[in-house]
């Protein structure tokens, strides 16, 4: 409003001038124009084409504005956060907002280890060949934007088959040499969250740090959480065309885990706990100094050097849902505990050059780099812990597994986008990927001489993308790429002495396909995508008899599964008055998703599953909401809803005894979330969580945190008051 004024007095006088010449020209009164920004009208955009030295252009792109969210901050809640992404299956069972496990297109949710992660992007993946589970956990206050680049991005970023999942971290205010910024909320189950954070500009230089801390008794009993966390970085712009980076963040916590429950006794009630004594942490470092320089006026590049650096540690009574932790009568003490100790000393460079050229009179980008990655991940597992009830890593007599599992792996990529016309562009690229993971150590019940010791990584990708610009605001896509996964450590160690780990173990490989259409109006956000995904030498169990004829479990790989589906987003807005708005959306997935040539151990037995559902693979994925806004008002309403799925191979459909094995029956959960922005220095939110109290999960794990049902949180609420000056 004020710089319109400006612009009218500047104008003016010209206009007072032009007065005195006697012309024919008229003069023309204006009045004064008011214009008003509806700040939050879309928060969710595409990627540009290119975003410093990445390339995105031709590819599935998703930008969440998470400050423009009514959405559960405080607790991470996935399904609020990325409601608008469509197919983004939640694995929910861990409501305090210590991690955020999700997946889309039929992949494995575990910890979003099947997505390349990162925070502004320094690579976040505990160890990308050994145990790629993202453990670093930061708060969801201090993220300004989150970034999603489908499977076809896997030449740029690495391996995985869901591509990239780029956390964007707020910067420093540069108008201000310091402001600072204070979050705090309180809810249901003894929620009680605090995110403090300074930042500003002092010359050239601009700084940011934060501390948060969050603790929650938890829905379920026996399930408190304690969560600490920090960052400091600092940005040093020496001239226009250069910026150096230093950062050091850090996530811990302490989860109480309150054990998986039968069917039986989920019905019976979903909050009750069947252990006390079974906790888990994660403690987790993240080093990076990231260098950024123009190179002239169409060159970019970009060299990041980074670390991951803790511990995953956990203590628990691991045993089935059917088996009491009891105090034994004799002894008048429980059983001792399994103490598993991860440490992660994963070390990355990233260096990357973006160049503008033409051919002809036609632009052209080209994106080229090297990766690096040094890491050595130390496993030790089946520990003899203590008897008590308490966070005790303390083990009696030898480990059980003490295990190194070390990687050196190089990667070289480049993708070039050429138009072709002034709309079409293609973007053709490789990755060629040459490593070897090597495993030493000892299996107490087991030869060491009888797992295999070393697998090579060597991959030719190749991918092709290509998009088509049918008006300013329409666009075709389409893209193919190649992408792999390596087989990780928990692949390889076998379970007991009855099992075997095959010698010719393969990582998994196939690509991802996907077309689509892009719509983006003035008041009408469409997006249409078509996709495919072939997952090959997926991991298993098979039955046989080693060379003395008894029976014997061997893990290798069991066969493909091939996934297909659409995922479809619309919002339209619509403006009532200059005081009030309201947005409606829809986004959903239907996904088909089967196992091809594949077959699976049932007890003593091989089986096919030619034609079974993956696991964890619902057909359906629908999210829906509206917004409503009036002044500085929002008020969101939101419905979630997950069709069934399968926990096993097998698709069991009756539950086992235990728990571990059955169907996961669809649901639908409702939410409300509200913010007031009272001013620019004060803001109140309220979240409504499951508002219908609907007792539900998602996912039967077959590993850890335990195989059996682990319950989602029941209805619930918090508040939280944002200040900043």
């Amino acid at each position: 409003m004020q710089k319109i004024k400006y612009i009218l007095c500047f104008l003016l006088p010209f206009g007072a001038f032009a007065q005195q010449v006697p012309d024919s020209t008229k003069v023309l009164s204006l009045k004064e124009v008011q214009v008003r920004e509806q700040q939050f009208k879309f928060n969710i955009q595409s990627l540009p084409a290119t975003k410093g030295t990445f390339l995105y252009g031709g590819k599935k792109t998703e930008m969440i504005n998470v400050q423009g969210l009514d959405a559960n901050i405080a607790e991470k809640t996935p399904r609020q956060i990325f409601a608008k992404v469509p197919g983004v299956f939640v694995y929910d069972m861990d409501g305090s907002g210590n991690q955020i496990n999700i997946s889309t297109r039929g992949l494995d949710p575990h910890r979003g280890w099947e997505f390349n992660i990162r925070k502004d992007g320094v690579v976040t993946n505990s160890d990308m060949y050994g145990y790629p589970a993202s453990h670093y956990s930061m708060p969801m206050e201090a993220i300004q934007n989150i970034e999603m680049v489908r499977g076809t991005g896997s030449l740029q970023y690495g391996s995985q088959f869901g591509g990239m999942l780029n956390y964007v971290a707020k910067q420093g205010d540069s108008t201000k040499v310091f402001d600072f910024e204070s979050i705090n909320s309180v809810g249901s189950f003894g929620l009680l969250s605090t995110y403090n954070a300074v930042g500003g500009q002092v010359g050239k230089v601009n700084y940011y740090a934060y501390y948060s801390k969050r603790i929650s008794d938890g829905y379920r009993d026996n399930s408190r959480s304690d969560y600490d966390a920090f960052s400091a970085q600092i940005t040093y712009r020496p001239t226009e065309k250069l910026s150096i980076k230093a950062d050091l963040s850090h996530s811990k916590y302490v989860f109480q885990l309150a054990g998986q429950q039968t069917d039986a006794m989920f019905a019976a009630n979903p909050r009750a706990s069947i252990r006390s004594r079974n906790f888990y942490s994660p403690d987790i470092y993240v080093p990076s100094v990231s260098f950024n320089w123009s190179l002239g006026n169409r060159t970019k590049l970009s060299w990041v050097t980074s670390a991951i650096l803790g511990s995953r540690n956990s203590v628990m009574f691991d045993k089935t849902a059917d088996v009491v932790d009891k105090i034994d009568p004799v002894t008048l003490q429980y059983a001792n505990r399994q103490v598993d100790i991860d440490n992660y000393h994963s070390y990355t460079s990233e260096l990357r050059v973006l160049h503008e050229y033409r051919v002809g009179k036609l632009p052209s980008i080209i994106v080229g780099g090297v990766q690096l990655m040094n890491n050595d991940l130390h496993r030790r597992q089946q520990g003899k812990g203590t008897t008590g009830s308490d966070f005790d890593l303390s083990i009696t007599g030898n480990w059980g597994r003490d295990l190194h599992f070390k990687t050196q792996n190089i990667a070289i990529f480049v993708e070039n986008r050429i138009y072709l016309t002034p709309k079409f562009a293609v973007s053709p690229g490789f990755r060629i990927e040459s490593g070897e993971s090597v495993m030493s150590g000892m299996i107490s019940y087991y030869d060491a001489s009888k797992f295999p010791d070393a697998i090579p990584h060597r991959f030719p990708l190749f991918g092709l993308n290509a998009d088509y610009q049918l008006s300013t605001n329409q666009n075709l896509y389409a893209g193919f790429s190649q992408a792999y996964r390596p087989v990780i450590f928990k692949d390889i160690i076998p379970a007991s002495i009855y099992e075997k780990s095959s010698d010719n173990l393969k990582d998994a490989s196939g690509y991802n396909l996907e077309a689509g259409y892009k719509g983006n109006f003035d008041k009408l956000r469409l997006e249409l995508t078509y996709f495919q995904l072939l997952y090959k030498n997926r991991l298993g169990t098979l039955a046989q008899t080693d060379e003395n004829g008894a029976f014997q479990i061997l893990r290798t790989n069991i066969g493909d599964s091939f996934t297909k589906g659409l995922e479809m987003f619309a919002e339209y807005y619509v403006r009532i008055n200059e005081k009030a708005n309201f947005s409606v959306f829809t986004s959903n997935s239907l996904m088909d998703a089967r196992y091809l040539n594949a077959e699976i151990r049932s007890g003593e037995k091989n089986v096919s599953i030619k034609g079974n559902f993956v696991e964890s693979t619902p057909q359906v994925i629908s999210r829906n909401g509206i917004t409503f806004r009036l002044r500085k008002l929002s008020l969101t309403s939101l419905f979630s809803y997950t069709a069934k799925s399968y926990a096993d191979a097998l698709n069991t459909v009756q539950p086992s005894a235990n728990g571990s094995v059955g169907l996961v029956p669809a649901y639908g959960i409702l939410d409300f979330n509200a913010t007031y922005r009272i001013s620019s220095k004060l803001l109140l939110k309220f979240n409504l969580n499951n508002a219908t109290n609907k007792q539900y999960f998602t996912k039967r794990p077959q590993f850890y945190p335990g195989p059996g049902i682990w319950a989602s949180d029941g209805r619930g609420f918090n508040l939280t008051v944002s200040t900043r000056f």
